[in-house]
């Protein structure tokens, strides 16, 4: 929505010199809660009016200013004061605002108590259907920006009333090619404490109708929170499309390109010749993040058995799946990748294979540029006359757009222990035990980024991939022999391809017995190379489910057991 460049409403407030800051009183009404509220209190301060401020946070140079804290118990028309105590990013105090016009508005993050199987109680933001977006979660309450002024001399508190309600979001429908589950799984629901599901969208074959009594491979593409299934559009680009600008990849009318390529995908999912088999785009967010990591965990639970032994059942049941560990294969980007790596590995009979692009840190050796084994503190590199900030984002040419450091500050602003639903926050929670409070045990000071050498111990015995690989290879190796590709750039922005070093001088380096796959790099390729060796990123990351089906065919004829389906799905 476009911000109107001038406000009916304009506030000025007035601080003095090192001795006041900007003070905010926000509440909200009984027409938008009738009943007492816990969350997180944010303020978003912007100096730019073309949009509102709750959609100009981010990790890049341009991002605006937010100031977050924790709230319990907030009654309708009580006043909560958002003042130089609330922590800020990328400016840390309300009392180092500059004199200036701003746009300012308050957004409260709702948060719902769980009882966990584990003892404690925590309070955490439910996903609710928008993939852990803080600015986009249905129920949010929120004000409409308004115009302030901060002058010095005076200060008096600006009030601020949320009384608009972010709606529900509808539930994606059915198609002839599409379809939806939502299962309610019993393992989450005994470790949350209140009722859990995991949905996947479902990707049907060419004449699934059609052919009853044909069985079908099963390809699970990882990956982030999926609204519905992505890049596949049964109909022609829209021609009336405003072109749009990505950002990430330099390019003009990005949109239509993922319109052109989605549409094409479709060509070639009907078109006569083409394997059928499903494909799913699992949803499994959390209450720390978009996903689970489709892992077992200490803080999120069974997430891995449910899907496991809940989920994949239902669907292959459901869409007539061949159900046996040689008929499926894994394969996904980023998160994705390493999800992709990771279930292959802890579930290593379910699946004949893993494509893992891209993979989020697969040995904390590289916890992007960390070492957390013998690094002291994450932020720094430090010597003994001097420190030096670690990068945490950069492109090829290697230019930093944000230090390690800024990245952290991001998400404690968001939400403190660790409930930012950001990356850093969940890769704690994923990979770390419960804390002393019942929330994930940090893996360094958010402040300060001093390392806690206990949890990475118990990150290195639990969910270093490489580390697992190698401690376990005489048992794991025979079940994974040829089932292991790993594909990331050289010039990856989050510094992933160092930890893929590692993996690879393991598993190239092991003969008893050998791996028998592959690990490429992309020269130069930034954040998520794939292994297309033609295509630039842009393109290539929208052909996941082609990519890689030559291969995933190649090896179930090489592998099928005596007697096993390879006819009924090649119609």
């Amino acid at each position: 929505m476009k911000m109107p460049r001038r406000f009916a409403l304009v506030l000025t407030i007035s601080l003095l010199p090192l001795a006041a800051a900007p003070k905010f009183s926000v509440s909200f009404s009984r027409d938008q809660s009738a009943s007492a509220l816990d969350g997180r209190l944010l303020l978003i301060v912007s100096t730019d009016p073309s949009a509102e401020p709750r959609m100009q946070i981010n990790n890049s140079p341009n991002t605006q200013m937010i100031f977050g804290m924790d709230v319990d118990g907030v009654q309708p028309g009580q006043e909560m004061l958002v003042d130089e105590r609330a922590f800020g990013y990328p400016v840390r105090s309300l009392s180092e605002l500059k004199p200036g016009h701003y746009y300012v508005q308050a957004l409260l993050h709702r948060y719902e108590t769980f009882r966990l199987a584990t003892g404690y109680t925590v309070k955490l933001p439910m996903d609710r259907g928008e993939g852990q977006h803080w600015n986009l979660a249905p129920g949010n309450l929120y004000s409409k920006p308004q115009e302030v002024t901060v002058e010095a001399g005076k200060s008096s508190p600006v009030r601020i009333v949320m009384d608009q309600q972010i709606p529900p979001i509808p539930e994606p429908k059915d198609t002839k090619y599409v379809r939806h589950v939502r299962i309610k799984s019993e393992l989450l629901s005994a470790f949350w404490g209140r009722p859990m599901y995991l949905g996947a969208h479902v990707l049907a074959p060419e004449g699934f109708d059609e052919h009853p009594e044909a069985h079908y491979p099963l390809a699970v593409f990882h990956g982030h929170f999926p609204s519905d299934l992505s890049g596949f559009r049964t109909e022609p680009p829209d021609p009336n499309l405003k072109p749009d600008y990505s950002d990430r990849f330099h390019l003009g009318g990005y949109n239509r390109i993922q319109e052109q390529e989605a549409y094409a995908f479709y060509q070639q999912w009907i078109s006569p010749k083409f394997p059928r088999f499903l494909v799913i785009e699992i949803q499994h967010a959390t209450p720390y993040y978009d996903d689970s990591y489709a892992v077992n965990s200490a803080n999120m639970g069974p997430y891995g058995d449910a899907i496991e032994t809940e989920l994949i059942p239902y669907i292959e049941k459901r869409f007539r799946g061949i159900g046996q560990g040689w008929a499926r294969f894994l394969y996904g980007g980023s998160t994705g990748g390493w999800e992709a790596l990771a279930v292959q590995m802890f579930y290593p009979e379910h699946y004949n294979g893993t494509f893992a692009a891209c993979p989020d840190p697969v040995d904390f050796r590289a916890y992007t540029v960390v070492d957390i084994y013998k690094d002291k503190n994450a932020y720094f590199m430090e010597g003994p006359h001097k420190r030096v900030a670690q990068p945490g984002m950069r492109d090829y040419l290697g230019h930093v757009s944000a230090t390690l450091q800024d990245l952290n500050d991001y998400e404690l602003a968001l939400g403190s222990q660790g409930r930012s639903g950001e990356q850093w926050d969940i890769w704690q929670a994923v990979f770390s035990p419960v804390g002393k409070d019942g929330y994930p045990a940090e893996i360094w000071d958010k402040m300060t980024g001093e390392i806690h050498p206990d949890i990475a111990g118990y990150w290195r015995e639990h969910y270093d991939l490489s580390y697992i690989l190698k401690r376990d290879w005489s048992t794991l190796g025979p079940k994974l022999r040829g089932k292991i590709h790993i594909y990331v750039g050289s010039a990856d922005n989050y510094f992933l391809n160092d930890a893929v070093y590692y993996i690879e001088d393991f598993l190239k380096g092991t003969t008893d017995p050998p791996y028998e796959g592959e690990v490429k790099y992309g020269d130069r390729a930034e954040h998520c190379w794939n292994g297309d060796p033609a295509l630039a990123n842009a393109i290539s990351r929208l052909h996941y489910n082609t990519l890689y089906l030559p291969k995933i065919l190649e090896r179930m004829e090489k592998t099928a057991p005596p007697g096993a389906d390879l006819t009924s799905w090649r119609y």
